[in-house]
């Protein structure tokens, strides 16, 4: 199974960014976790990251013929973005929103998803555990 995992805005500023909401570590422990857990489910990933919205929309739509599934982190987009919303539902590949914090229990603004709308399942709060939370959940809700 050939998953893209996503990551959106200031996610590359791990460690540094708001260390007492998302912790010390950083975007490349981040990206080596990911590596690691897809790997011990037997799974290949595509990993990116983008501070631009453009951006992250033409990865999503590449995802279409060389991805099973997606794993978007799409970041503050999560609350702004029709346009990673549409993306997602033009590929119409099964993804899995996934949140380092817990998103629910912040602010009221970032309650409200757009990309939860295209997404199968949404992961929030459980850190880089989620990462592999939700590769696990594509793996077992796969469609045959």
């Amino acid at each position: 199974m050939k998953i893209l995992v996503l990551n959106g805005p200031n996610l590359n500023m791990l460690g540094l960014r708001e260390p007492g909401i998302y912790g010390s570590q950083t975007y490349d422990d981040l990206v080596a976790f990911v590596q690691q857990s897809a790997q011990a489910l037997g799974m290949q990933v595509d990993i990116r990251q983008s501070n631009h919205e453009g951006e992250l929309v033409t990865c999503i739509q590449q995802a279409r013929g060389t991805a099973d599934a997606i794993v978007i982190n799409p970041a503050a987009y999560t609350h702004t973005s029709v346009a990673i919303l549409d993306a997602l539902l033009a590929v119409n590949l099964p993804a899995v929103e996934v949140h380092l914090s817990d998103v629910h229990s912040r602010e009221d603004f970032r309650r409200m998803s757009y990309c939860a709308r295209a997404c199968q399942h949404v992961i929030a709060g459980q850190g880089f555990d989620g990462y592999r939370t939700a590769m696990a959940w594509l793996k077992k809700n796969r469609p045959e």
